[in-house]
């Protein structure tokens, strides 16, 4: 038995034969031309054949991998007419007289290596994305349309690394699981293995030998572990494994329908964070009280320009109604640092994390900030919605959206549109500023939620992108606990509730804890609603 160590991405058992990724083989040359403005309009022509497939895609991926996934695929796009994407291209072959696929080949892999040599995690997973494109130009350049994945029986896939469209496109009755030797945690690889219930295991580097194709294995996607020609001891330790997984989905579904109450009598409320109106469906599956963050970006991420009031509202509208009677608290827009559009023309930012994003471009930018508004409230009318303002650091900043959300108001009244003018207006704690200054912030807020991803960023000033200082961030870190209780007691004295909405939410470590500060309300992932409240049951 050979016993291989790698990072889960994607948690599950799987059994079975290990085969590696075959794919269609693209061989490029370098070839002389005499005519590069027929060349150029060659490449031209495959790209814009390749973004034709992708807006296909787009259209088409959406129920497999889920809405804001899809967007992917309109990212691509964009990313097929960027300059800096293009330029290079189209000056190797002016330069160098050579033909289309060696020039997207040359620039798209220079490209790629400039994004695996940065140490922004999140930028260097898109060295994949890149590759992705370039390799599906050169496919429309040969005229071999799209590469299929071919692996014949049912089996754990292998690969140097999975690009995104062949993740998303894999048949998921033949993929028992994915391996790969490279891959990274926040490359949308992984996150569609996760969507689509795929054990993923990734980083195993040359310990993945080709020589292992063929050969029986098992995994735990929760660990890490991928075992080669398993012994029988180890087979029967997943197969308990898994066994114990399916019981307690069992003991889980209990839980659904009953309210959420400690033993202390403490009644809590579990909503959903949802990035799409399609993930309504798995809010409403997961047993879900309400939509804790309904993230608003999806609307502004893969697209030319900004989207209209029509088009938000209809968004809004079809989640509030979905949702019928439970809350949907909608997060106002959050673009900047790690969600980039480029139609916004954001000024380029040593450290965008700490720049012009989320509620400092909407007061900065009033007419796109009040045409959401009013998509917002004009949703309102057909469901139980509120108003989630992110990233709020200071009192005046609070009262100058709530000046604008009034004005959003008083123009909607003016042309007689249907609203409801009264619906609740939150914000996000997620600076150590807006958390101490909670008191005064309270005054002014109808509710907080606490997102603990980016509170723990500022806080300690580690960046959570960055998977090289990991080891030093500790979300359970005392500073933590002690803002979030501070928010906790000054929300309550003000008569308004508090709840989270970061990834502490779901952290079963610390449930107890929330429960004993009187949070009154956790969002979390649907998926985990169910374990949550039979822990908060047990407290």
């Amino acid at each position: 038995m050979i016993t291989l160590q790698g990072k889960g991405v994607s948690s599950g058992i799987a059994k079975g034969r290990l085969s590696f990724l075959k794919r269609k083989s693209l061989s490029v040359e370098k070839r002389h031309v005499d005519d590069v403005e027929q060349e150029i309009e060659r490449f031209n022509t495959a790209r814009q054949s390749a973004s034709d497939q992708l807006d296909a895609l787009a259209a088409t991926m959406a129920d497999k991998i889920g809405e804001e996934n899809a967007l992917l695929f309109e990212i691509h796009r964009i990313m097929l007419e960027d300059a800096d994407y293009c330029d290079p291209i189209v000056e190797i072959i002016k330069t160098e007289k050579v033909c289309a696929e060696y020039a997207v080949n040359t620039a798209g892999s220079r490209l790629a290596q400039e994004f695996a040599g940065m140490d922004d995690e999140y930028m260097k997973a898109r060295s994949i994305d890149v590759y992705d494109i370039s390799k599906r130009v050169i496919e429309m350049l040969a005229g071999k349309g799209q590469g299929q994945i071919d692996n014949g029986d049912p089996a754990i896939l292998a690969a140097d690394d999975f690009t995104p469209s062949e993740t998303a496109q894999l048949d998921r009755s033949k993929v028992l699981a994915l391996v790969s030797r490279q891959g990274a945690v926040n490359s949308h690889t992984a996150i569609f293995a996760r969507t689509m219930g795929i054990p993923a295991i990734i980083g195993f580097g040359e310990f993945l030998s080709g020589d292992l194709s063929g050969k029986e294995a098992a995994l735990d996607g929760e660990t890490g572990v991928l075992y080669v020609d398993p012994e029988p001891t180890v087979i029967s330790g997943l197969d308990a494994k898994a066994e114990q997984a399916r019981r307690e989905r069992e003991i889980l579904e209990q839980a659904r329908g009953k309210p959420t109450r400690a033993k202390s009598g403490k009644e809590m409320k579990l909503y959903a964070n949802i990035g799409s109106v399609r993930d309504v469906d798995a809010a409403l599956a997961g047993d879900a009280e309400g939509v804790g963050l309904f993230r608003s970006e999806f609307l502004y991420l893969g697209r030319d320009n900004y989207p209209d009031e029509e088009t938000q509202y209809e968004s809004y509208r079809k989640v509030v109604e979905k949702m019928g009677n439970r809350q949907v608290i909608i997060r106002t827009l959050d673009i900047g640092a790690d969600k980039q559009a480029d139609y916004f023309e954001l000024p380029k930012e040593d450290n965008p994390a700490l720049g012009m994003r989320a509620i400092r471009i909407c007061l900065t930018r009033p007419d796109i900030f009040k045409t959401q508004l009013r998509a917002i409230y004009r949703a309102s009318a057909h469901g139980n919605a509120a108003i989630m303002f992110p990233m709020i650091a200071s009192l005046d900043e609070l009262l100058r959206a709530k000046n604008l959300a009034k004005m959003a108001r008083e123009e909607l009244a003016a042309k007689g549109a249907p609203f409801k003018a009264d619906i609740p207006i939150g914000i996000m704690i997620e600076t150590p500023a807006s958390a101490v200054i909670s008191d005064m912030l309270a005054r002014e807020a109808d509710f907080f939620s606490i997102g603990t991803n980016d509170l723990t960023q500022y806080t300690l000033a580690i960046d959570r992108q960055n998977d090289s200082i990991a080891s030093f961030c500790d979300p359970h870190h005392e500073a933590i606990l002690r803002l979030i209780k501070m928010t906790c007691d000054n929300a309550h004295k003000a008569g308004v509730w508090c709840g989270i909405c970061g990834s502490l939410g779901a952290d079963i470590a610390l449930t107890k804890t929330f429960v004993e500060m009187g949070v009154d309300e956790l969002s979390v992932e649907p998926s985990r609603i169910l374990k949550l409240r039979s822990v908060i049951a047990a407290c």
